[in-house]
């Protein structure tokens, strides 16, 4: 676990043109989330495809020359501020083109209408997938009672009691195993993301 905690971050690692690795877990950590908030903005799943792959090339083009300044800014908004564009680059071109008939997506884009994908929402589904990527990465790791301790009361919000009371456990044992996963998620989630927002959405309940 030592190498969880020392291992650089993510985005350093990226800024090296050979480190293939890195690219690869960046695209598997992060595509999902591109593309389900472009599906969010009512785009097709083809389309959605279509625009994750051109914020994936931008952020390849730019990751080199970008200054990661956590007391500025943070890597969650510069990638919303792509994300962003993208979408609303893809709207524009569509909104030149003759509209369908009943292509509301377009007539929203066009005539302004509020977005309800926010930066908040952009925000907790940033957190989330994050969380969930992080737990797939470990759940092999722990016992099902050690999980499902972590899981049942951290995650799903289940009472305490409930939960200790069918897994087997006192309240102090679930604790401590929902600690011990918490602790882990962190040091993998730092391994890949230097926003402290990401870490303190692992929630300690």
């Amino acid at each position: 676990m030592a190498g969880a905690r020392t291992q650089p971050s993510l985005l350093l690692r990226l800024r090296d043109t050979e480190d293939h690795a890195a690219w690869s877990q960046f695209v598997s950590i992060y595509t999902p989330l591109i593309f389900a908030f472009c599906r969010g903005r009512g785009l097709s799943e083809a389309d959605a495809a279509d625009v994750a792959q051109d914020v994936l090339k931008a952020v390849a083009g730019a990751i080199p020359r970008f200054n990661y300044d956590p007391s500025r800014s943070s890597f969650r908004n510069w990638l919303f501020t792509v994300v962003r564009s993208k979408v609303n680059n893809f709207f524009a071109t569509r909104a030149r083109q003759p509209r369908r008939a009943g292509d509301t997506t377009v007539q929203r884009f066009v005539e302004g209408e509020p977005d309800c994908a926010s930066e908040e929402t952009w925000r907790r589904e940033y957190q989330a997938n994050l969380l969930l990527w992080a737990a797939e990465q470990i759940r092999s790791e722990f016992k099902d009672a050690t999980w499902n301790a972590f899981w049942r009361t951290a995650i799903l919000a289940e009472a305490i009691e409930q939960v200790a009371a069918d897994l087997g456990l006192s309240v102090n044992a679930l604790y401590v195993a929902r600690s011990r996963v918490t602790t882990r998620l962190k040091q993998v989630i730092q391994s890949v993301e230097c926003d402290p927002g990401a870490v303190e959405s692992v929630s300690h309940g």
